[in-house]
């Protein structure tokens, strides 16, 4: 009988090898799509090991090994790939959100409407502007996108920020409503509309763990009057919604 994706990921955390293979998964969701040489810089452990772990990833369907996407002259020789999660990977780490999320809000859209599901959205997101606030107050240096970054972690995002071909680019390596949001793209249009109050900016998602991409990634313009840095470095995240 055929093992179920999920279940074949699920795997990952039960053979007897499962503290190390977690460790490199969890690597991959906080930190993104990753080559095997920054996964074994990152855990202090040997190319070859952390090749055999992925090997068994990929065969078993927790990760996924993509070809790079690449900013900039290309240098030469074929850069490395780089291995990211599936979503049946990402289904072997906690969701705060289930099947009773699901039944709730199709109760609410079917009694209040569009209108109501959005309602509930914006007041899902308001704890974030609380953290965002508190965390800025902490520490009144960092740039706002680090601090909503921050904020956005400690709610099981795994954000950071990075420079993109334009701006800044808010990656949330991590979507603990990423079911719901699929059926329900309100909580995205939430969470938009939020980050784009909270930075001052009009953002843009270009793309998001929901539909499919390996990372929600947010478009941060820069400010009128500030020159945008030319970039030239790899990536992998997909930028298309």
């Amino acid at each position: 009988m055929k093992i179920p994706a999920s279940d074949r990921a699920t795997s990952v955390v039960v053979s007897g090898d499962s503290p190390t293979r977690d460790r490199v998964a969890r690597s991959i969701l906080e930190n993104g799509s990753s080559t095997a040489a920054a996964l074994a810089e990152r855990l202090d452990l040997t190319p070859a090991a952390v090749r055999r772990h992925l090997d068994h990833m990929v065969a078993v369907g927790a990760v996924e090994a993509r070809e790079p996407r690449v900013y900039g002259a290309r240098g030469r020789g074929r850069p490395p790939k780089v291995f990211a999660l599936t979503e049946a990977g990402r289904d072997t780490f906690d969701q705060q959100y289930d099947d009773l999320a699901l039944q709730a809000l199709r109760f609410l859209s079917e009694t209040g409407g569009d209108d109501a599901v959005m309602e509930f959205a914006r007041r899902r997101v308001a704890d974030l502007e609380t953290h965002y606030h508190e965390i800025v107050a902490a520490d009144p240096e960092q740039s706002p996108a680090e601090a909503l970054a921050k904020a956005l972690t400690q709610g099981g995002y795994a954000a950071s920020v990075r420079q993109g071909p334009v701006g800044e680019q808010l990656c949330q390596q991590h979507c603990p409503v990423s079911h719901v949001a699929h059926e329900f793209p309100q909580l995205c249009e939430a969470e938009t509309e939020v980050i784009g109050k909270l930075l001052g900016r009009h953002v843009q998602r270009l793309a998001t763990i929901a539909h499919g991409d390996g990372v929600c990634t947010t478009c941060i313009p820069p400010k009128s009057g500030t020159p945008a840095p030319v970039l030239s470095s790899t990536s992998d995240e997909r930028l298309s919604s």
